[in-house]
């Protein structure tokens, strides 16, 4: 018996799930822009960028985890939807 998948999930809807969390664990945090960069060996401008929702932009799976070590959470809750 084969199974159909649907796509719930499409590349640009995982980013800007992940971005926002990104953004609410950060403020979570009360971490500016400048301390999350410091902490992922990221610049300041790609941080800012990536929570920007307006600038297209998509982290590679270990940026991700960059970002989740740095802000001491499970990589899974970035994937986490908000309502």
């Amino acid at each position: 018996m084969r199974y159909t998948l649907t796509r719930r999930y499409t590349k640009e809807k995982l980013s800007t799930i992940v971005r926002k969390n990104i953004k609410k664990y950060r403020l979570m945090r009360n971490y500016t822009l400048q301390e999350l960069a410091d902490l992922t060996g990221l610049t300041h401008g790609y941080v800012r960028d990536l929570e920007c929702l307006s600038i297209d932009k998509t982290p590679l799976l270990e940026t991700i985890g960059k970002f989740a070590n740095a802000l001491e959470i499970d990589i899974r809750q970035l994937f986490d939807e908000i309502n």
